[in-house]
């Protein structure tokens, strides 16, 4: 990425930016933190991923003269210092986040930026907006390897994508949680990712007959046969013609790969073509299928006995279609004061809006002998019990009487350094190493956590002090609105008597 993405934001943090700096407090130190409030797809974890690109931007983040440019033609016509103080832009802050591939759940921070607040509102649109793609597509890429446990799984989403970078980006966070290749040939140029494909209806559309279809595909590439055997009558003409240049392949030292199935019942369909390509011998030869597919209708196929071995995935994945966006926010939790540094918190008519104040670390606390995950511990950063060993006490937050203590157990940061005054220091790890990382996180983890239908709950605790903190500041409010409240019926009260003279 060679290009700044500085103006890949929302106008109202352009505004906020300008107001801050009409004000003076542009230099205001914040710390906010991006978050998701609700599971997606009613899973029992999500898979945190899209840090790669938000580095990228990081790294490319300033305003170009052509960016300055188009700025100075906006209707609010910023100060022209202004603009010269955005010419200069460059990131200082810092920024922690979670490893991708990390198994994260709602409501604890994923991403944490501190820094002027100039610096931290501006990188709020483009964070969430990598942060929440990506992450949904990797859980829903991973509810899907759940059910296709061991079976070959190729990402096909790139004609039905929201364009260029969501195929692209897409194909990557598929990756991440255990698909095994992409058809989109940037993706595997750019990143690394292994490529399939087969070949399309029109290619057999084109000859006169279907043999002669197969015949040809075969002679140009003899090594990498797979045929698409629905093009007119799967049972009756694909899968026939399919064995028989199986078995010139065979005359010539080479093997039929696969068939693969489109459309139709592609649990009967492929329980018939098992039947006649083993009746030929050709026991090896692999059963792909495609076709609107995800991890209910992959299951369901499972159920009926389809014979499937490999499975090609694209719209309903890439679309993440029966959850089309994650809801991840980016909350200011703390923000300087005469010189200190405060909690805040946004008070909401809906209780599930109000934020947790402060400035937070997430631990995943760990059975010592199982090594199993038990909670994620989130606290307050000034806290350190955690790193002490000490007793931690658990509880729902909703329903507080619910809680245990724990004495002895391992654990692990989640936060990690990213960013520090604005320089990077974290240590970019490999596409195959986060894959890698991906699958020793869902072994953490007990199995009614991750299964697909109804899961266990997963505990996210917060510590008393954060819970303290979160109460307070709300009985804060409820206080001041009284009072505001008070002196606003006497106002109204002498309003009334001066009525009445």
């Amino acid at each position: 990425m060679n290009t700044s993405m500085a103006l890949h934001t929302d106008k109202y943090q352009i505004n906020m930016m300008y107001a801050h700096w009409k004000n003076g407090t542009h230099n205001q130190r914040t710390v906010f933190e991006a978050f998701f409030r609700k599971m997606p797809f009613g899973n029992g974890y999500a898979v945190f991923a899209g840090l790669e690109r938000i580095i990228e931007y990081m790294e490319n983040l300033h305003f170009t003269a052509d960016d300055i440019d188009y700025l100075s033609l906006q209707e609010e016509q910023y100060d022209a210092a202004f603009l010269e103080e955005l010419r200069a832009f460059r990131f200082t802050g810092h920024l922690d986040a979670v490893q991708e591939g990390t198994l994260v759940f709602a409501n604890e921070p994923l991403i944490r930026v501190e820094g002027r607040v100039f610096e931290t509102q501006l990188i709020e649109t483009a964070l969430l907006n990598f942060m929440n793609f990506q992450t949904l597509i990797a859980t829903k890429a991973s509810r899907i390897k759940q059910v296709a446990k061991d079976d070959i799984l190729m990402e096909f989403g790139t004609r039905r994508a929201q364009e260029a970078d969501a195929s692209l980006w897409g194909a990557r966070a598929a990756y991440i949680a255990g698909f095994h290749a992409t058809s989109n040939m940037l993706a595997g140029k750019r990143f690394g990712i292994p490529t399939k494909g087969t070949h399309a209806h029109a290619w057999v559309q084109s000859f006169t007959n279907e043999l002669d279809a197969f015949e040809k595909f075969a002679e140009a590439l003899p090594n990498q046969v797979t045929l698409l055997v629905d093009t007119y009558d799967t049972l009756h003409s694909g899968i026939p013609n399919a064995i028989r240049v199986a078995q010139e392949l065979e005359r010539k030292g080479k093997r039929l790969l696969g068939i693969r199935l489109d459309s139709g019942d592609l649990a009967y369909l492929s329980i018939e073509a098992r039947k006649m390509l083993d009746a030929a011998g050709l026991t090896d030869v692999q059963i792909v299928a495609s076709n609107d597919l995800d991890e209910n209708t992959i299951s369901d196929l499972k159920m009926q006995g389809a014979k499937i071995n490999s499975w090609g995935v694209g719209t309903q994945l890439i679309t993440a279609s029966d959850q089309p966006a994650l809801g991840g926010v980016y909350k200011l939790v703390e923000r300087e004061i005469d010189g200190k540094m405060e909690p805040t918190i946004k008070i909401s008519a809906n209780p599930e809006k109000v934020s947790y104040p402060g400035k937070k670390d997430v631990y995943r606390i760990i059975h010592p002998k199982k090594k199993k995950a038990i909670a994620d511990y989130i606290c307050l950063a000034t806290e350190d019990d955690v790193e002490r060993q000490a007793r931690l006490k658990l509880f729902d937050p909703l329903h507080p009487y619910m809680h245990k203590h724990v004495d002895h157990y391992l654990s692990e940061r989640l936060l990690q350094p990213i960013y520090e005054q604005g320089k990077l220091v974290y240590e970019r790890p490999s596409l195959e190493d986060i894959r890698t990382y991906h699958q020793k996180q869902l072994k953490r983890f007990w199995p009614e956590y991750l299964r697909k239908t109804n899961p266990e709950p997963y505990h996210v605790d917060f510590s008393m002090e954060a819970w303290n903190l979160k109460r307070d500041l709300i009985e804060e409010h409820v206080q001041e609105k009284a009072q505001w409240r008070a002196e606003r019926q006497e106002h109204d009260t002498e309003e009334v008597h001066d009525d009445d003279l």
